[in-house]
C-alpha cells in the first residue's frame, strides 16, 4: 500500500511538470520566422546519357606491348599457293597459344629421342620434334640441348602463305 502511494505521488509530480501553464512565446516567435522565410527551390536531378556498349574489336590484331614489325614493301617475301596450313589436321594443345608465351627450359633425352620441356600454357610441357607449337601452326623440326627450331605457316597478306623460321633459345637461369 505505502509503495502505491509512493508511485501515485511520483506520477503526480511527473504530470504537473508536463503541465500548460509553461511560457512558450519565444517558441512561437522562431517557429513564425522560419515559416515567413521563403521557400527554397529543389534543382531538378541532371540528365544522364544512356550507357553505350562497347565491342572490343582489335583482338586479331598486332599487341600493342610488342614492337612492330618493319616490312620492306620492295624486299618482300612472296607467299606461295603451295604453301599452306594442313586443316584437316586434329589441333594439338599447345596450338591454342601464342608462341611467344613459351619459353624453352629444358631438355630431356631416352634412348630414341631428345624432348624439349617448355614452359607456358598454365605449366611446363614435354614437346618433340613433329609437334605444334603456337597458333600459327607452328611445327618443330629440330631439337637440341639449347634451343628448338619452329617453322611456321603464316598468310603472307596477298591470298598466299609463308614459312617463317623461328627459334625458342635455353631460358638461362638467374
Amino acid at each position: 500500500m505505502r509503495f502505491a502511494r509512493m508511485a501515485l505521488v511520483v506520477s503526480v509530480s511527473l504530470l504537473a511538470g508536463c503541465g500548460a501553464g509553461g511560457d512558450f512565446s519565444d517558441l512561437r516567435a522562431y517557429m513564425d520566422e522560419v515559416r515567413a522565410k521563403p521557400k527554397g527551390a529543389i534543382e531538378p536531378l541532371p540528365t544522364f546519357q544512356p550507357y553505350e556498349s562497347f565491342t572490343y574489336k582489335a583482338a586479331s590484331l598486332r599487341s600493342p606491348f610488342q614492337p612492330p614489325i618493319k616490312i620492306d614493301v620492295v624486299a618482300r617475301q612472296k607467299g606461295s599457293k603451295e604453301i599452306k596450313p594442313d586443316e584437316s589436321r586434329v589441333k594439338q594443345f599447345l596450338e591454342g597459344f601464342n608462341i611467344e608465351t613459351f619459353q624453352m627450359v629444358g631438355s630431356l633425352r631416352n634412348e630414341h629421342e631428345l624432348f624439349a620441356l617448355v614452359s607456358g600454357a598454365g605449366g611446363v610441357h614435354r614437346v618433340k620434334v613433329g609437334d605444334y607449337l603456337g597458333r600459327n601452326d607452328g611445327k618443330i623440326t629440330a631439337i637440341d640441348e639449347s634451343r628448338i627450331d619452329v617453322i611456321e605457316i603464316v598468310p603472307d597478306g596477298e591470298g598466299g602463305w609463308l614459312e617463317r623460321p623461328r627459334t625458342l633459345p635455353l631460358k638461362e637461369r638467374s
